[in-house]
């Protein structure tokens, strides 16, 4: 993963001045200067990912709050570098909002040069990570905990305090031995994630916290719907075909929750921008062959080109452009990709697509997204 280079956290030294002077959020430890000061004047909240941009937008609607993204649809989290705007974005926030998990690197140095100093919630401290390049992600026993999260709202992820990631937030490259950061692709982690920034938002003096309580029970639902529809979709397909090649590691969590067998990757890490030696590209070639995958797909920040590479030796479909997953960012506002519901249900549909299979009509409540 890429860390801020030198040059930039000068120049994000020198921007430190110009973030504080442009503030007019909470003071230093303030809790009470996180209401807004004046009737009418909305709460700001940061968010880094679209994805949690996204939940923290579900959590507030029709609430008084603006919520800023740093990261925009098609932006890769891993070599993101942040500008003078959202330096003045992170100084004048009343709460900001992480992933977790280790995959904002750059976050510290941002934070500390934007002249904030309130809270960071990390909306990974309840998920438990998992994922590394030395297990296999066919094991069966990925199948067996596959659906338990269907089951009801009572998941294993939640059932223990004992997350050994909750210190993990800022300390660097070697945390992802400790799990892949890709938290949100599962949607039991995504309820995790949604309920841990609900928390905090509920805690903003002056917030109207019944109203966060309400969208937060009502996006609770929507997950949960949505969970329940992939599960049933990839249930309709023979365990031997559920098989998943992507750009790189970023399925995890959801291949994990539904038992889907991931073959491996181009890029055999959790950065999207690493580069698959020889070595790695033919030993994926021929696990495609051996796999009889039909399909690689590519995603919506990345470039096909290696995927149609490896397609051309094994006969495999590149899944791109319109068909390329919303993996590390979503799409557009307004597109299909353009809400994590929405992009879920696309990765999905074009999942079990791949296997030769059509999804189910999307439930109301979720193609509403």
């Amino acid at each position: 993963m890429v860390n801020l280079r030198a040059p930039s956290l000068i120049a994000l030294a020198g921007l430190s001045t110009l973030a504080l002077a442009a503030c007019s959020g909470p003071a230093a430890g303030s809790d009470a200067s996180a209401a807004p000061t004046a009737e009418g004047e909305a709460f700001t909240v940061v968010a880094t990912t679209t994805q949690v941009a996204d939940f923290t937008r579900e959590l507030t609607d029709g609430l008084n709050v603006e919520v800023t993204q740093l990261l925009q649809p098609g932006m890769s989290a891993h070599s993101f570098e942040p500008t003078p705007a959202d330096l003045v974005a992170l100084g004048s926030a009343d709460l900001v909002v992480s992933s977790g998990a280790g995959l904002e690197e750059w976050l510290d140095a941002a934070v500390s040069s934007s002249g904030y100093a309130g809270e960071v919630v990390d909306a990974s401290a309840d998920v438990t990570l998992s994922g590394s390049h030395e297990h296999d992600h066919g094991e069966e026993a990925h199948a067996e905990e596959g659906h338990d999260h269907a089951e009801g709202e009572e998941h294993d992820h939640a059932e223990g305090d004992e997350h050994a990631h909750a210190e993990e937030t800022t300390a660097g490259a070697d945390e992802h031995a400790e799990g892949n950061p890709h938290t949100w692709t599962s949607p039991a982690n995504a309820k995790l994630m949604a309920t841990e920034i609900a928390t905090h938002l509920e805690e903003l003096p002056g917030i109207d916290a019944a109203a966060v309580q309400a969208n937060a029970d009502a996006y609770d639902a929507e997950l949960t719907e949505l969970d329940t529809w992939i599960a049933a979709n990839v249930d309709a397909v023979p365990e031997a075909d559920r098989v998943v090649v992507t750009n790189h590691d970023a399925l995890h969590y959801y291949l994990e929750q539904y038992g889907i067998t991931f073959v491996g990757s181009i890029m055999p890490s959790f950065d999207d921008s690493a580069e698959p030696s020889a070595a790695e590209i033919d030993a994926l070639i021929a696990e495609i062959k051996e796999h009889d995958v039909k399909a690689i797909f590519t995603e919506t920040q990345l470039s096909p080109q290696n995927a149609e590479t490896i397609a051309a030796q094994t006969g495999a479909k590149v899944f791109s452009g319109d068909k390329a997953l919303a993996t590390d960012a979503l799409g557009e506002p307004g597109t299909p990709t353009g809400t994590y519901v929405g992009a879920t249900v696309h990765n999905t549909q074009m999942i079990i697509e791949s296997w030769g299979a059509t999804a189910t009509d999307v439930p109301e409540v979720l193609a509403q997204q």
